[in-house]
């Protein structure tokens, strides 16, 4: 059983930092990109951050300078560094990841963590 374990949130006030850390557990043969999605009160989920096995990361422009997405992939571990933070940023951060179980390989299949949440007062 392939699952996704998120820790870090918290709360912080504006302009502190805070690092979310998100491990995949279980039979894993391959995971291909990883990412961190955040969802609102109110509003639909977004894309936060993103980085393919390779590296390369991609984020929205919201955060684009602020957060720092990392992985470790013999831990297979994606971070979120989280500097500057803006009471805007409050949300239900969730992570995400495409993995091949050793079940079935030849397919990826999409997993996400249970959520956590970061609150940033002003």
């Amino acid at each position: 059983q392939v699952q996704l374990v998120e820790s870090g949130g918290g709360l912080v006030q504006a302009g502190g930092s805070l690092t979310l850390s998100c491990t995949a557990s279980g039979s894993i043969f391959n995971i291909n990109t990883m990412a961190w999605y955040r969802q609102a009160p109110g509003k639909q989920r977004e894309l936060v951050a993103s980085i393919t096995s390779g590296g390369s990361t991609s984020y929205a422009d919201s955060v684009n300078g602020r957060f720092t997405v990392s992985r470790d992939n013999a831990k297979n571990t994606v971070l979120l560094q989280m500097n500057n933070l803006k009471p805007e940023d409050t949300a239900v951060y969730s992570c995400y990841a495409e993995i091949m179980p050793w079940a079935s390989t030849g397919y990826y299949t999409k997993y996400w963590g249970q959520g956590t949440q970061v609150t940033v007062s002003s």
